[in-house]
């Protein structure tokens, strides 16, 4: 089938309801998104609230929407699409700058890309490995069981962004419950606009008591720029304290979950430590925690592999499809240690990529290197059939992972 005019005209048949339904495995994207991928570059789908749109679903054609200027991130813009009506109040309301084109962007990023270029990510390496080492150590005292997401993989991203940020890490159980409800597909529009509310009223509290005071986090020299708004800062810092745990402390306890599912993998790892920043890159790619895709919308007529997305349609850029794409990969439904899979786009690409993909790298490095190490009996304490894996969140994960050694 080839698209033609807009998704609305495609038989209604053939078009694909997303989010497609789960396969066996659940580290694997739904079974659909890989046929879709195998048959088409684009494919017709349908929304929640029976809106249609366009999805991608391989890795070149991804890479290059996301590179491309003429595909907005403008949320605000007709015809963006979204997976249900919790994301589009998430996205809508106090939009951070990633909901933003450039050059208004651009700016906004400016102020904040010193806090997470390489340099700095490599100097905060000593105070993470503390970080995990006292979280493994306190773990350990006197048991021989736990679980791995309330103890280790939570606490470690959430003590650092707050150290960051500048956010007081008592104040965790407040922020971290309304950051589920945020990040909820289950939640509806009015619990996503309350949770927002509060922890924007927190923030601008947080924000106002720093004003006078000469600190050295990000909140407080957010404050010193002298031209933001509160509304801006608050958005700003919002969106690095609920991207800054959730996300990470994710990729942990999945990433220690897929190595226990795949012991040779783990066995590599242990029999050579030097591995472990390269298997971070191919965990990035195989788990890829984005699970109901990147949105943009057409500013123009786009032609993409012969084919046209005409201005002011939507696109759904399946990430985790496009990570498991044997264009780019070889046999991506295997998980490979060793395999070089520095062009996955588990951060994005173009001007949008995460902005702290190096903080995060350094995160994942230090805690496969704390726990492998620490944990040598490491093994899963329940059937992998009664790990609650989280097909409810926008971050996919497990909500929780018991654990032993």
């Amino acid at each position: 089938m080839t698209p033609a005019g807009s998704p609305s005209t495609v038989p209604q048949s053939e078009i694909l309801a997303v989010p497609a339904a789960r396969g066996a495995c659940p580290f694997d994207p739904p079974p659909a998104y890989a046929q879709a991928r195998d048959r088409a570059a684009i494919t017709p789908i349908r929304l929640w609230d029976g809106s249609t749109t366009w999805m991608l679903t391989r890795h070149a054609d991804v890479r290059a929407v996301l590179a491309d200027r003429r595909f907005s991130a403008d949320a605000g813009r007709p015809g963006f699409p979204f997976v249900s009506a919790g994301r589009r109040t998430l996205a809508t309301t106090n939009a951070s700058f990633i909901r933003m084109d450039d050059p208004e962007h651009a700016r906004l990023r400016k102020m904040l890309t010193g806090d997470f270029i390489v340099k700095r990510a490599e100097a905060l390496r000593p105070r993470i490995r503390a970080i995990a080492q006292d979280l493994l150590a306190a773990m350990t005292a006197g048991r021989d069981h736990a679980d791995l997401v309330t103890e280790f993989a939570l606490p470690l991203p959430s003590l650092v962004i707050c150290l960051l940020l500048g956010v007081p890490y008592e104040d965790h159980a407040y922020f971290q419950q309304r950051s589920g409800i945020l990040l909820s597909n289950a939640a509806s529009a009015a619990e996503i606009q309350t949770a927002r509310a509060e922890l924007t009223r927190y923030i601008k509290r947080l924000a106002e008591d720093k004003r006078d005071r000469d600190e050295d986090d990000i909140i407080s020299r957010l404050n010193r720029q002298g031209t933001l708004s509160a509304d801006e800062i608050a958005a700003m810092s919002l969106l690095l304290l609920v991207a800054g745990h959730e996300t990470t402390a994710n990729m942990t306890s999945l990433s220690i979950l897929a190595l226990l599912q795949n012991p040779d993998q783990l066995a590599r790892l242990r029999a050579d430590p030097a591995l472990i920043r390269g298997a971070v890159e191919e965990l990035l790619r195989y788990l890829t925690i984005v699970h109901t895709g990147v949105a943009r919308v057409a500013t123009e007529d786009v032609d993409l592999d012969g084919r046209r997305i005409r201005a002011g349609e939507g696109v759904l850029l399946m990430i985790n499809a496009a990570n498991r794409d044997d264009r780019a990969f070889p046999e991506p439904d295997a998980l490979d240690v060793e395999r070089d899979a520095r062009r996955h786009l588990a951060f994005g690409f173009g001007v949008h990529q995460c902005l702290g993909q190096p903080l995060a790298r350094v995160e994942l490095q230090v805690a496969l290197e704390v726990l492998l190490s620490g944990l040598p009996g490491l093994r899963l304490a329940v059937p992998v059939e009664d790990v609650p894996f989280r097909h409810d969140m926008l971050v996919y994960g497990v909500h929780t992972l018991p654990i032993a050694w």
